[in-house]
């Protein structure tokens, strides 16, 4: 059987793959209205930008502090990044399909730019939810720890010990 850690490794390559596309097709969407047109770009291209950066931040913490600064790395947070990072996309891409699903017309490349974004952000969500199971799995196996393994309690109480029978 191929073990999580590899199955993990190849979600994160295609998260961040798919992250870099979502961020090069909003950016696009987002540069035509700012140039293009005389309105800012939608707040829901917005919103994916932001997404797709937070997502590359999330996936650098997630891969590099277990391995070269462990005691910066928590199982917690990693959940944390994991859920919302799946929350995001899926904020994400359904506000952009009501949006272009409103749209009087939709053409040429930035109107398939857009309709590209949406599918690779509901990709992103997918992705991001498998790991987020894969991860509450790990976390609900090693019993809900709040603390790094092997850090001590931060207060330490004295043991109890047995009075002396009168």
């Amino acid at each position: 059987m191929i073990s999580s850690n590899l199955i993990i490794l190849g979600i994160r390559c295609a998260q961040m793959l798919f992250a870099i596309i979502v961020m090069g097709l909003t950016a696009f969407v987002a540069h035509w209205y700012n140039v293009d047109t005389l309105t800012t770009s939608p707040s829901q291209i917005n919103w994916l930008l932001a997404v797709s950066l937070f997502t590359i931040v999330s996936i650098l913490y997630l891969e590099l502090a277990p391995r070269f600064a462990p005691r910066l790395s928590h199982p917690m947070v990693a959940m944390g990044l994991e859920t919302s990072n799946a929350l995001f996309y899926f904020a994400g891409f359904i506000a952009l399909a009501v949006f272009m699903s409103r749209l009087l017309y939709c053409r040429g490349s930035v109107c398939g730019s857009a309709r590209a974004s949406i599918a690779f952000g509901a990709f992103e969500f997918m992705l991001w939810t498998a790991s987020a199971i894969i991860m509450g799995k790990e976390v609900v196996r090693s019993g809900f720890v709040l603390r790094r393994p092997g850090a001590k309690a931060p207060l330490s109480v004295p043991e109890m010990k047995q009075a002396p029978v009168a």
